[in-house]
């Protein structure tokens, strides 16, 4: 299986997931090694089993990304089954709750920027220094349209994707030097479990009215599928993409145009 990754090792953290899974199969199209991390092992193990099936090789670890601990561990484990890391799609992310922000529970706020902040940086810190090593890579986050924004009723998840949109262009100015790039993708919302937890939270009564009220708010009047976003996470990473560093891509079907 060769193509623009032969030879290339890639960690995708939220792993087990709808847009990490759909990444990795990409990815291994073009013939990468996967490391996949997640906290979910039924997610890991399923996108595992897709990955061999598509003919690639992929690491599984379960770990926890607001732990320094096990961020070091997931790197320790790529850098000792696959020689290094290369790409890094930085990807782990959760919905938190739909309340007002005077409603919003402590805990989840604390959680939910524990995930989606916390964990990217601690991605970046661990994670730069093995691709440095191997003389250059590339990085992408998640952010969020969420992240450009504001969004009622999704405090926490709003405020830590704009932080992530702060995180990547301070480290696209870090580690170029480095050679290392650092962009972050922006999606509208993905056919993915995140978009059916917000539909709940949007209208736990009628799922369906919640989905079409957001449907509206995209100019194509739809989701975009993993399979969508996986495709400029592949190209960001690529050689294509080669002097394209602290950008912010959305793929939101027109959402924010």
């Amino acid at each position: 299986m060769a193509g623009d990754y032969e030879h290339k090792v890639v960690v995708i953290t939220g792993g087990g997931g709808g847009i990490g899974r759909a990444a990795a199969l990409r990815f291994v199209s073009e013939g990468a090694r996967v490391v996949l991390v997640d906290l979910a092992p039924a997610g890991l193990q399923e996108s595992a089993a897709a990955v061999k099936r598509a003919g690639g090789e992929a690491l599984t670890v379960e770990a926890d990304v607001t732990r320094a601990a096990e961020v070091q561990r997931y790197v320790a484990a790529a850098v000792e089954r696959f020689g290094g890391i290369d790409c890094f799609f930085n990807n782990a992310g959760i919905l938190g709750d739909v309340a007002p922000l005077t409603e919003y529970s402590e805990e989840v706020f604390d959680r939910v920027i524990a995930v989606n902040l916390k964990g990217v940086w601690l991605g970046l810190r661990y994670v730069a220094p093995a691709i440095r090593q191997r003389g250059g890579g590339a990085i992408v986050n998640t952010a969020s349209i969420a992240g450009l924004r504001g969004t009622p009723n999704l405090v926490a998840y709003t405020a830590s994707k704009h932080a992530v949109v702060g995180i990547t262009r301070t480290a696209a100015l870090e580690l170029a030097r480095h050679g290392i790039r650092v962009n972050a993708i922006c999606p509208a919302p993905i056919e993915t479990a995140m978009a059916q937890a917000l539909h709940v939270g949007f209208n736990a009564r009628d799922e369906d009215a919640a989905r079409r009220r957001l449907e509206t708010t995209i100019p194509m009047r739809r989701y975009g599928t993993p399979a969508e976003v996986a495709e400029l996470v592949v190209f960001l990473c690529g050689p294509g993409a080669s002097f394209i560093n602290g950008g912010l891509y959305t793929v939101d079907g027109g959402a924010m145009a």
